[in-house]
């Protein structure tokens, strides 16, 4: 039965506190103008040489002009113009004209002011760091790509400590992934395999319509090992974890050599290997392999393509997700009934909750604004991008009210439903309910967000409480069909 009202309640909930599902701090408020806001053009790419990119003859720099690649040459023709053993990539982006490349060379941050700041991209690239990430650097790279970004992980062999500090790029992405604030519980559902395979041609699988292995840059059918590794997958922790590329001899979940993944609203590609995006070239005095242009492989269009797909692009259009690529029907929100606790979303302290107190409308847990009978502002936010190609975005969400209120006519108590930029800017209200809108039982509540297609966006709803009888607000079965 549907609970009615109920005194102050921080907040019934030592069940879900004791499993760790918490939101902890204001770090996870995507309100606050942290998300990334994915523009159709350009794409904003930034790659890290802040963790010993470029230690002993490592080289992974798209140019030695840091941040701005631009300053080396702001019309680059071909990789040579721009210093760097990844100079290939950058250059093949740059000229596309739909990309603008940054480097990082400090603390990776997110929802700062600095220019290389996480906010200010679509895509991080972090080519082999050799240096474990701190923890705010972990807790800003994993709430980046909850709330809609692209990360592109870059392996290469166990024992690689190319700076002798103890770490190799095996450690420290599988420390990212499992000892982070955010979430610890195998996020992207897969783990680096501590390996040192020597070489060999990993295959693509067959699939022509992954915007991965066929996209705007064209179709993959090998890639490169040449001291390497692979990744080991689990589905049952993340069931969008998918091999693209394994290892001669392997499928399934083991010998992944390329794989793809998501998170909350953002997107995830491991890679086994750096010699891949390797071109050759770079600065003096380091021994570099070019990988990029091995013609046993298809590096170029593997990293391009993946690129593509990270930053949100489409399976096709040269890069741009401007309208010209397909739609895939898709439900686009995680966690939407909330059993996986405060996975995927942000909350106010107690918020999202398995309470006796209230009833669920499936399942064990639901999202609880408000109801103290005291004056209260609770949020529950979750960023999303729409793909730009698809005419349909569909919001449902099932609301329940109850209230102490006795007021026929003036709304003490109400709930906003509402859809916000990557600055916190309000866009548009969907919704207002109040104290006035008490009923027993869940009501389906169902909006249009087709105009927000090509945009990252907030989907945030805002208890706001008055001074005395309490009023509660219950969501539950949240969707946003898109086709």
């Amino acid at each position: 039965m549907l609970g009615s009202s109920r005194s102050r309640r921080r907040r019934l909930i030592t069940g879900l506190a004791g499993l760790g599902l918490l939101v902890t701090g204001a770090a996870l408020q995507v309100s606050t103008g942290a998300a990334p806001a994915h523009a159709a053009t350009p794409h904003r790419i930034l790659f890290d040489d802040g963790h010993a990119e470029e230690a002993g003859n490592a080289d992974w720099i798209i140019s030695t002009s840091k941040p701005d690649p631009l300053s080396q040459d702001s019309s680059p023709s071909s990789e040579t113009d721009w210093t760097g053993a990844l100079s290939s990539w950058g250059v093949a982006l740059q000229k596309t004209g739909d990309y603008s490349l940054k480097t990082a060379t400090s603390a990776l941050t997110y929802g700062g002011s600095t220019t290389t700041d996480l906010s200010n991209f679509d895509t991080l690239v972090l080519p082999e760091p050799n240096t474990l990430f701190t923890t705010a650097e972990k807790t800003a790279i994993m709430n980046f790509v909850k709330n809609g970004g692209g990360l592109f992980m870059i392996s290469d062999h166990t024992g690689a400590d190319r700076n002798s500090d103890g770490e190799d790029a095996v450690e420290i992405l599988n420390d990212l992934m499992t000892n982070n604030s955010v979430d610890s519980t195998d996020p992207f559902g897969f783990s680096i395999d501590s390996l040192s395979i020597s070489s060999g041609y990993p295959a693509a699988i067959s699939d022509s319509t992954d915007p991965v292995l066929h996209g705007s840059f064209g179709t993959v059918t090998k890639s490169l090992i040449a001291s390497g590794t692979t990744a080991t997958l689990k589905p049952a922790d993340n069931s969008s974890v998918k091999g693209l590329l394994y290892r001669s001899g392997y499928s399934g979940n083991t010998g992944a050599f390329f794989a793809t993944s998501t998170f909350g609203s953002g997107r995830v590609a491991f890679w086994g290997d750096s010699s891949p995006i390797d071109d050759g070239t770079g600065q003096s005095g380091n021994t570099l392999y070019d990988g990029w242009n091995d013609t046993g492989a298809t590096n170029a269009p593997l990293a391009l393509n993946a690129t593509e797909w990270l930053a949100g692009g489409s399976s096709s259009g040269g890069g741009d997700d401007g309208g010209s690529g397909t739609c895939t029907a898709a439900q686009l929100l995680g966690n939407s009934g909330f059993e996986s606790g405060s996975t995927t979303w942000s909350a106010s302290s107690g918020v999202i909750t398995n309470s006796s107190s209230q009833s669920p409308r499936t399942g064990s847990y639901y999202a609880w604004l408000d109801g103290y009978g005291t004056a209260t502002t609770d949020t529950l936010s979750q960023s999303v991008t729409i793909p730009s190609a698809c005419t349909t975005a569909a919001l449902s969400f099932y609301l329940h009210i109850d209230t102490a209120e006795t007021s026929t006519s003036t709304a003490y108590d109400t709930l906003k439903v509402q859809v916000l930029n990557s600055s916190g800017t309000v866009l548009s209200t969907l919704a207002t309910y109040s104290n006035l809108n008490a009923a027993s039982g869940y009501t389906q509540r169902s909006f249009s967000l087709a105009s927000y297609a090509g945009q990252t966006v907030t989907l945030k709803f805002t208890g706001t409480e008055g001074s005395t009888l309490q009023t509660s607000f219950v969501v539950d079965d949240t969707a946003l069909g898109v086709s």
